[in-house]
């Protein structure tokens, strides 16, 4: 019990640390003090203009990272399978085309894309289900068919992009944090602060579902809506994540797995832990992203490719000791 409480504290000590250095670094620099002082008086012109520039982003990094975190381990609770995350399995993509092509064609509806992200997330989670299913969910064929989906989808929103040709086009196709505002934040706030608290109330589901289906059907559980209904916040969480900030990959299939080896596999513990992980995660991603070659910004999708993609490689040697629950 003290490592988990540690494991919590520390985590949440080193999100307000990388929040304020991220915060005071870049081309506008002030101290800590200085951004304390300004923001409580409101007199520092800086501080000011950190406020509108750099907080929406870093806001949005934090939520952005629970949200995706936590749509990993629901993802791999459902489906029992170590490797289940947004990004591998092509919910992202199809919340990003979905989304692409609200922008280019209703943009006045810019507020409730969230929501439009989900029908293509849900879509394409539908289809992982059915075509991965044959006598039970095979953990091979989930990921074979979610790959399929994830370029299927990739290469409709790119299709799109260059068909309608807007200019506008460009920033919502680009996966990363940089020009978000206020209203972005209210967005990503909304939506995932919903799929975040619900997420709580589902932990008991989660751990239902890590027994064998015989166990947890012999238990009492509807199985097919414990399945169904932890699927759809973790769509939600998702694609409303893949809306605001592009597609991330990685990050539910790190996350879990750390938090896992940390704080264990209750699941009353893993999700939070992962929430507050996975906001830490986006938020070192991002910083890092603009410190390490200024003034150009490297977005922390690329960061994360560049993190998971070898973590990924280890899980896929040693799966036949992974279990995912």
């Amino acid at each position: 019990m003290k490592k988990i409480i540690w494991s919590f504290i520390i985590v949440c000590s080193l999100i307000v640390i990388v929040f304020f250095i991220s915060a005071v670094s870049g081309s506008l620099k002030v101290t800590i003090g200085e951004l304390i002082s300004g923001l409580l008086s409101g007199t520092n012109e800086n501080v000011a203009i950190i406020k509108d520039l750099r907080f929406p982003r870093l806001i949005i990094a934090l939520f952005t990272g629970a949200a995706l975190a936590v749509s990993g381990v629901l993802l791999q609770a459902v489906m029992k399978n170590p490797l289940a995350e947004a990004g591998i399995i092509g919910i992202a993509a199809g919340g990003r085309f979905v989304y692409i092509l609200v922008v280019s064609l209703l943009p006045q509806l810019f507020f409730w894309t969230p929501l439009f992200s989900f029908l293509g997330g849900a879509l394409a989670c539908f289809l992982v289900f059915s075509l991965s299913w044959k006598s039970g969910l095979s953990p091979l064929r989930i990921i074979l068919v979610g790959v399929a989906i994830n370029a299927t989808f990739s290469g409709l929103g790119q299709a799109l992009t260059y068909f309608v040709g807007f200019s506008s086009l460009t920033h919502a196709t680009v996966s990363g944090l940089s020009l978000k505002t206020w209203n972005d934040v209210d967005v990503m706030v909304l939506y995932s602060s919903i799929g975040l608290v619900i997420s709580l109330f589902l932990a008991s589901w989660c751990n239902v579902l890590a027994l064998q289906d015989k166990t947890a059907i012999n238990l009492g559980f509807n199985l097919t809506k414990l399945r169904l209904i932890v699927s759809a916040v973790a769509v939600l969480l998702a694609t409303v994540a893949t809306s605001i900030a592009g597609v991330i990959a990685f990050v539910g299939l790190l996350i879990p797995h750390i938090g896992r080896l940390i704080v264990g596999t209750d699941h009353k513990v893993l999700i939070p832990f992962s929430a507050l992980s996975g906001a830490l995660l986006i938020l070192v991603a991002d910083t890092i992203g603009r410190m390490i070659l200024p003034p150009n910004d490297i977005p922390a999708s690329i960061i994360m490719m560049i993190i998971g993609g070898p973590f990924l490689i280890i899980l896929l040697r040693k799966s036949e000791r992974i279990h995912g629950n």
